[in-house]
């Protein structure tokens, strides 16, 4: 059984991540992750109305990215429940993310990113040494901050050997250009840059794991909902696709063989630069079509 946590999995993307797993893979177990608990098991209780039978694939975890002691609870209620098994888990995914324009940018990279960082550090020993996985869910909004941003910032943000402590410097930079210079730099496009750097190092410093990154496209979700009302339109009409769709990437990078290690991908599972947008395209699917390509198809098409 394929054990797999999912932050911020009682809406939205998260939510459809965890429906995707459970309902294209049998083999996986979800550990459905929330800030709030009442909230989780919400969310956990709709899924078994869908279908009963994933009644013993799937938990619920409190957990709050952006509170120290949040996360090492959560770690260690992940080491109670599966007590005698050392590695019990095959996959952590960390969706959990904000981008609302009326918060701060250090609340932004507090939990886009540093948040990230938070619930690796406190995970990885849970993580499974024999090809366990990462996988960090970010946003074209990076490869588009990173295209237009100082040469010094682009170095770092693209360098294949940058280091945590490098990001850090970085953010703390832009932080302080924020204040002096308000609006000056986007918190969400920044706060995903960065998380695709710090993949880049993860996955460098955890050659035993496979680790990635990915943008789970243009989504209709609560981060989307206010500008889809100014424009007058429903998600449809510009090009937006469900939550469920939107868990494409993540579900392939979770689960798929051969994907590699340290990239960032497109909501087309297809590996994308971290400087610049690339058009996606579903078309590749249909030359390695497994049970999960099938799916994709069908739903796409």
């Amino acid at each position: 059984m394929k054990r797999i946590i999912v932050t911020g999995a009682n809406k939205g993307i998260g939510l459809g991540i965890v429906r995707r797993l459970l309902s294209e893979y049998d083999e996986t177990f979800l550990i459905l992750a929330a800030r709030s608990l009442e909230r989780a098991e919400k969310s956990a209780s709709l899924l078994l109305d869908e279908n009963k039978t994933w009644k013993n694939r799937l938990i619920t975890l409190k957990l709050d990215v952006e509170l120290d002691d949040s996360v090492a609870e959560a770690s260690e209620k992940i080491h109670s429940v599966f007590d005698g098994i050392s590695e019990p888990i095959h996959c952590l995914i960390n969706n959990a993310g904000v981008g609302d324009s009326y918060l701060s940018m250090q609340r932004v990279l507090d939990v886009n990113t540093w948040g990230v960082k938070r619930v690796c550090e406190a995970f990885l020993p849970l993580i499974s040494k024999k090809q366990g996985r990462i996988v960090n869910v970010t946003s074209a909004s990076g490869p588009n901050f990173v295209a237009k941003c100082e040469a010094n910032f682009k170095y770092i943000l693209t360098n294949p050997n940058v280091t945590w402590p490098e990001i850090e410097v970085l953010m703390y930079e832009c932080l302080i250009k924020n204040i002096k210079e308000p609006g000056s730099i986007s918190p969400y496009g920044l706060s995903k840059a960065c998380t695709n750097a710090l993949t880049t190092c993860l996955a460098r410093e955890n050659e035993n794991l496979i680790i990635n990154a990915c943008t789970p496209g243009w989504i209709a979700t609560d981060l989307t909902k206010n500008y889809v009302q100014s424009t007058g339109k429903n998600p449809e009409e510009i090009g937006m696709k469900t939550p469920f769709e939107g868990a494409l990437s993540s579900v392939y990078l979770s689960m798929s063989e051969n994907v590699g290690t340290g990239m960032y991908f497109g909501s087309d599972c297809l590996r994308s630069p971290l400087d610049r947008y690339r058009s996606v395209s579903y078309t590749h699917l249909r030359a390695h079509e497994t049970r999960h390509d099938l799916v994709c198809r069908l739903l796409l098409e």
